[in-house]
């Protein structure tokens, strides 16, 4: 099973083009929708989902995916619920980069905070980044250097922030949905 989660534009037609690329590593995937508005919420709320479909799938290698914002909640989330993350341009810094398009963007300063001391060291190996050189969104070399040192990075030369091909790294995706811990 593979739990998908949007980014910031819920209703981008790209998020189900994901979806079904997806579904080439694995028949099973779910995409859980959040508000992107409210984060304290969208953190319960998300993790309560993926806990439910991660008992009911009964896969014993679950994998949570998502891009630009759903990067951000599916590396914690992901770690919260104890399975692997896949995160495509994640958004490391809403509480900066989310300012004037959400309601409360210091909640997330507030979830850093209260999330478990050094998570990704904790997390190390069980997240993969795959970042856009040409993501116009986003410095990716500012993500990579974040987060190389706890996961393996793999550049992408071609898709822009939104990232519609996942094909070229499908295979990848897949071994490390399979790979032991």
């Amino acid at each position: 099973m593979i739990i998908y989660l949007h980014g910031f534009d819920s209703t981008s037609p790209g998020n189900h083009e994901k979806v079904l690329q997806l579904k080439f590593i694995d028949p099973d995937v779910r995409a859980v929708t959040y508000s992107t508005m409210h984060p304290k919420h969208d953190m319960s709320h998300l993790l309560k989902e993926v806990m439910r479909d991660v008992r009911e799938a009964g896969d014993p290698n679950p994998l949570i995916c998502g891009v630009g914002l759903g990067g951000y909640w599916s590396e914690r989330i992901g770690f919260l619920a104890g399975i692997k993350s896949v995160i495509i341009n994640p958004n490391l810094q809403p509480e900066v980069t989310m300012e004037g398009k959400i309601d409360r963007p210091e909640e997330y300063k507030d979830i850093a905070g209260k999330c478990v001391s050094e998570f990704r060291n904790k997390n190390k190996g069980r997240t993969l980044v795959v970042l856009s050189r040409n993501d116009e969104v986003h410095d990716n070399t500012v993500s990579h250097d974040a987060l190389a040192p706890y996961y393996d990075v793999i550049w992408d030369e071609e898709q822009s922030h939104k990232f519609k091909k996942l094909s070229p790294h499908l295979q990848q995706i897949k071994a490390f949905k399979e790979s032991s811990e």
